[in-house]
């Protein structure tokens, strides 16, 4: 089967000398059935002299078990869950059914699943090699695809062989290697000894494919051998190699004992591959071990004293699919009633409900038990699957319902929007129960917020709010809180509002609603009282998210700061990483705000891959607008303006005002430094419009102001810079300060600018960030304006060396550029980015996180790195830093370049 596979074999050669010396490897191995990707990770585990080897195999049967494939792929290494840190060790053990527990995240067990690669290849290499992975359940999948993307210097080498044709099995993100068919001399020497002219029909019949050549030439009679061919002997049409080889097994099937048939159809209905299970269930169709004889003289099957395997899945779906219908009902009974035991609870709710034959609702209802634990694991695609079943099986209409919109609810979890908006398209009857009318409000939401426009999805929730509030008042925190959530994406302030008002006076809602309602000052007042209170140990996570974003939109960047660092700490520690991204996007917006670029940008990339990760397409748009902002500042042009429109052609199609602001704002900022004043108020101005309200505009306000003067347009300016200037006497914030008497300093007369700059600089006291380095270069401008040309270097400087450490080249170049004209000789040349620049960005933030004292394993679980990787990485970035110890970090962290 490896004849002409020679680059292949050469590059797994490679793969497994780069793990030798610690280099981690994956490869995606597809093409159709028998084209030979089994045959070369056989190739793989032969060439692993030394190298610990894991394998699994998908099971068609088994794609619906959660969590199935991981299991039996880490059954040799269960024993090192015991060194896993805790909550990835937890949530391993509740995976696979060992502990009641729940798994709150899939990154957690992605994670663990990390953590377990690299702890298994000890002081050696680790082969890892996953066959036929379509059908392997998909909680299996992603984890695995999930550790492939990002191992790194563990020594791990992981190969996924993938059928071409089958559903999208999830294996994305990998090298990939198409195999093609075998030429004429290849295909020849497989089946040496045929003549001539049957040799070329075997081979055209093939087309290329080894399993085909070697099958087909298998099911000649003697006398076809011999060259006794009929033209009607093979099949004259194309037809796919798969079929012709299905057909060669069914006919090799039919050829043996029924006695042996029936083994081979209970083998094939089970999954587990345990032999004493299959023996036991096959008992009941009175036949023995002894019947499994010819199948293993047939080389259809392996036996090992526990364990039963087909040699190739075609063969197992040949026995299964050749069996009549009732026979294959059958089978599965008999497995249902020997699976008894609490370790094959789900697979015996399958097995029953393979074997219904129309509505039973005691089989219905163990789905809904599986479908529960599946969730309670992050399984969310294999408890969608187990709803579904439930529901084609359950007799009465009310609880049908009930449980297809379950099915659409964990779809969506799972993130199948797609799938979510097709089950709730079939939900056509009135709901009675108001309970159910909420979750189907819930997933029609889900819908319209993944495919739709965010107000659209928080009008369904505000509607199905107003119907069954007086029957489930239980209900209406829930649908309230999503609605404005959706709003405040949307931007609609008049939505916001209207939500917010009927929050029943909880702070949560009475906040915004002051807020958005123009009442300021209550809004404060009732922001402080929320504050206080998430502060609290037993603060919802939802309330300390809400608050950390008020804080932020109106100002308070420390005390947003604060709440969200303890918002992505929770989602880290309690394991809750389909939030994370959200709590990390605020984060690095409020770090922004505060002039630590390099934790915002750390942040946000962080965020990003986990936004991308779980296909959260909102979520990812907001975290591109941070870092096409932090581009822009940087000067990165054909990155800030991918990311802006990126994130621009998302928000405005689906009409996600703020975020669709955001983006015009970082392609505002960019066009700004660029010196490009018109194109920057353009965007600037169409950011203000996105948001509909003046209150999330106020931080566009100061570079408008700026790109309005400097583009001859202060007019356009006057009402913004009015009002901030209001708003920053009733937030009372230093920065918001600041920010309003550099604008007045700008629009306003020259006699009264100095008196405004001044102020500026000294509200800004204590900040050494980007806007305060901004506010220096402004002023400093103004007075070499003015001649005075001394007092002026003084500013320029103290924004020349924040820009500089910024890395903010396009500012930088300005300040430079006005210092010359001062008179002072200045480099030219932009300074070198410093030791910290030589850092690739992921050695960066290992050694961000390092400089704070944590530990390598610490790091990896934030980072979803392995504690290797994270050790490989700061390894090379100490020589760069021209440290030798972690303790010398902050050091070079906290000097300027």
């Amino acid at each position: 089967m490896l004849q002409g596979r020679v680059a292949e074999r050469d590059q797994i050669d490679q793969m497994l000398t780069n793990a030798a010396t610690g280099t981690s490897s994956a490869l995606l191995i597809h093409g159709e059935a028998g084209i030979g990707k089994t045959a070369l990770l056989d190739y793989a585990a032969e060439r692993a002299d030394g190298v610990r080897v894991l394998r699994v195999e998908g099971i068609e049967s088994e794609m619906e078990l959660a969590f199935g494939g991981l299991h039996q792929l880490f059954l040799p290494v269960m024993d090192l869950l015991g060194r896993l840190p805790g909550p990835q060790a937890a949530a391993m053990r509740a995976a696979f059914g060992l502990t009641d527990g729940v798994v709150r995240d899939r990154f957690t067990i992605g994670l663990a699943v990390l953590t377990t690669l690299a702890e298994a290849v000890g002081e050696g290499r680790l082969l890892c090699l996953v066959d036929d992975a379509q059908w392997l359940d998909t909680e299996s999948v992603d984890a695995l695809v999930f550790a492939a993307r990002r191992l790194q210097a563990e020594g791990v080498v992981m190969i996924f062989a993938v059928r071409d044709g089958t559903r999208d099995a999830t294996v994305k993100g990998l090298p990939a290697l198409r195999l093609p068919g075998l030429d004429r001399e290849e295909a020849a020497a497989l089946v040496a000894g045929l003549p001539p002219y049957v040799l070329d029909r075997i081979v055209a019949e093939a087309q290329g494919n080894p399993l085909a050549i070697i099958e087909l030439s298998a099911a000649l009679t003697p006398a076809q051998r011999a060259g006794r061919l009929s033209p009607l002997a093979l099949p004259e049409t194309a037809s796919p190699p798969s079929g012709r080889i299905q057909d060669a097994f069914l006919a090799q099937i039919g050829r043996l004992p029924a006695a042996t048939q029936a083994m081979l159809l209970v083998a094939a209905a089970d999954d587990t591959g345990d032999l004493g299970l299959v023996l036991d269930a096959a008992g009941r169709f009175e036949v023995s071990i002894a019947d499994l004889e010819p199948a293993e003289h047939a080389g259809l099957v392996f036996l090992s004293g526990e364990t039963l395997r087909f040699r190739h899945p075609l063969i197992r779906y040949a026995a299964y699919r050749r069996a009549p219908l009732a026979r294959r009902i059958a089978a599965h009974r008999a497995l249902a009633e020997t699976m008894t035991t609490p370790q094959h609870a789900h697979r015996r709710a399958w097995h029953l409900a393979a074997a219904a034959t129309g509505p039973d609702e005691q089989v219905a209802a163990e789905l809904e038990r599986v479908a529960r634990w599946a969730g309670g694991r992050q399984a969310m695609s294999s408890a969608s699957a187990a709803y579904e079943r439930a529901a084609q099986l359950t007799p009465d209409p009310g609880t049908r319902v009930r449980r297809r919109i379950a099915e659409a609810l964990a779809a969506a979890d799972g993130g199948q929007d797609e799938r979510c908006g097709d089950l709730t398209a079939l939900v056509t009857d009135p709901i009675q129960d108001a309970g159910v009318a909420a979750d189907f409000a819930r997933a029609r939401a889900i819908v319209e917020l993944g495919y739709g426009r965010p107000a659209a999805s928080s009008r369904i929730l505000l509607e199905c709010a107003d119907l069954i509030g007086a029957d489930r008042p239980d209900k209406l925190p829930s649908l309230l809180g999503d609605a404005l959530h959706s709003a405040l994406s949307s931007g609609d302030a008049g939505l916001i509002a209207d939500i917010a008002a009927r929050g029943q006076g909880g702070l949560v809602m009475d906040v915004p609603a002051r807020l958005f309602g123009g009442d300021l000052p209550g809004g404060l007042e009732a922001l402080g009282d929320l504050v206080r209170a998430v502060r609290e140990p037993e603060a919802a996570f939802m309330d300390l998210l809400l608050a950390a974003g008020y804080c932020h939109l109106v100002a308070d960047h420390e005390t947003a700061h604060e709440l969200a660092a303890a918002a992505a700490a929770h989602c880290r520690e309690h394991g809750i990483g389909g939030w994370l991204p959200t709590a990390l996007h605020l984060l690095a917006q409020v770090e922004l705000a505060l002039g630590r670029h390099d934790e915002a940008a750390a942040h946000a990339a962080e965020g990003l891959r986990l936004a991308d990760y779980c296909n959260l397409a909102h979520r990812a748009a907001y975290l591109r607008t941070v870092t096409a902002m932090l581009a822009a500042v940087r000067g990165d042009e054909e990155q800030a303006r991918d990311l802006g429109e990126h994130a621009l052609a998302y928000t405005r199609g689906h009409e996600v005002g703020r975020g669709a602001a955001d983006a015009l704002w970082a392609l505002g900022l960019l066009e700004l430094g660029a010196g490009r004043a018109e194109a920057a108020l353009v965007h600037l101005e169409s950011a203000g419009r996105q948001v509909g309200h003046p209150l999330p505009a106020m931080f566009l306000v100061p570079d408008l102001v700026e790109a309005a003067v400097r583009a001859g347009r202060p007019e356009r300016a006057r009402e913004p810079a009015r009002l901030l200037e209001e708003w920053a006497r009733t937030a009372g914030r230093p920065p918001i300060a600041a920010l309003a008497r550099r604008c007045r300093a700008l629009i306003g007369p020259d006699e009264e600018a100095e008196l405004h700059f001044a102020a500026a600089v000294q509200s800004h006291e204590g900040g050494i960030g980007f806007d305060r380095a901004r506010t220096e270069l402004l002023y400093g401008e103004w007075l070499r304006r003015m001649r005075r040309r001394t007092d002026a270097r003084r500013h320029l400087r103290e924004a020349l060396e924040t820009f500089e450490r910024l890395g903010a080249r396009p500012w930088a170049r300005r300040a430079r550029a006005e210092l010359q004209a001062t008179g002072e000789a200045v480099n030219t040349a932009d300074l070198a980015a410093g030791r910290i620049g030589r850092l690739s960005p992921q050695e960066r933030e290992v050694v961000r996180l390092a400089a704070t004292g944590a530990t390598n394993r610490e790091i990896a679980s934030q980072l979803f790195l392995s504690p290797r990787t994270v050790g490989h990485h700061l390894y090379r970035a100490f020589p760069k830093l021209g440290v030798s110890s972690r303790g010398e970090l902050m050091t070079v962290l906290s000097t300027p370049s």
